[in-house]
C-alpha cells in the first residue's frame, strides 16, 4: 500500500493543496459573513437575515465541510507516504497543532452559524472581526512548519 502512496504522491499533494485553499477561503469568508449578518441583517429585516442564513449554511455545508474532510484525508495520506515526514523533527507536530486549531475554529464557526440561525447569537461584529484573524495565525504556523521547517 505504501508503494502506491509513493507513486501517487504528486497527485495526493496536489489534491491536498487544492483542498486546503478551498477550506482556507471558507475560514476567511464565513466570519466576515457573520460580521455583516450581525451588523446589517438586524437593521434591514427578516429577508436580509434569511439571505445571510442561506449563504452561511451553503458555504459551510457545501464548500467548507467537504474541503476540510478532503484536507484531512489527503493530509493523512501524505503523512503515510514513505519519506515525506521526518517524525523525529519538530515541524510535523507544530503543523499538527495548527491543523487542530483550524479544525477547532471550523467547528466553532459551525456552532456560531447555528446560533445566528436560531436567533440566539450574543456576539458582536467586533468579536467576529477579531476571530477572523485566527485562520491567518494558523496558516502562518502551518506554512512555516512545512516550508521553513525550523528546528
Amino acid at each position: 500500500m505504501f508503494d502506491i502512496l509513493a507513486d501517487l504522491y504528486p497527485w495526493t499533494k496536489s489534491l491536498h493543496v487544492m483542498s486546503v485553499l478551498a477550506w482556507m477561503a471558507g475560514l476567511f469568508y464565513l466570519p466576515r459573513l457573520f460580521v455583516y449578518h450581525v451588523e446589517q441583517a438586524a437593521a434591514q429585516g427578516p429577508d436580509t437575515d434569511a439571505l445571510f442564513q442561506t449563504m452561511e449554511y451553503k458555504l459551510l455545508r457545501f464548500i467548507m465541510n467537504p474541503s476540510m474532510i478532503a484536507t484531512w484525508v489527503f493530509g493523512v495520506l501524505l503523512a503515510l507516504t514513505p519519506g515525506v515526514v521526518d517524525w523525529g523533527a519538530v515541524w510535523p507536530y507544530s503543523k499538527a497543532a495548527g491543523i487542530i486549531g483550524m479544525t477547532w475554529f471550523h467547528h466553532w464557526l459551525g456552532l456560531r452559524r447555528k446560533e445566528l440561525a436560531s436567533g440566539t447569537n450574543t456576539r458582536t461584529g467586533r468579536t467576529y472581526r477579531l476571530m477572523n484573524e485566527l485562520p491567518t495565525l494558523f496558516m502562518v504556523v502551518i506554512v512555516i512548519s512545512v516550508i521553513a521547517r525550523p528546528i
